[in-house]
């Protein structure tokens, strides 16, 4: 067999034993709510300032 190589009978029908009491509660830390935020500019002043960004690149 070359390098990265493996026998594919290997790969076949693996048995895992695993314990899933110790696992990952994925729903643990939900929260429903809004967000908000304030903008200190118009909507022109962002995009110019977009504008001047992209410029300088």
């Amino acid at each position: 067999m070359g390098f990265g190589s493996y026998d594919e009978s290997e790969q076949k029908d693996q048995d895992v034993d695993a314990d899933d009491s110790e696992g990952v509660a994925v729903h643990e830390n939900e929260h429903d709510g809004d967000v908000s935020f304030e903008v200190e500019g118009s909507t022109s002043d962002l995009v110019d300032k977009l504008g001047d960004m992209r410029d300088e690149e």
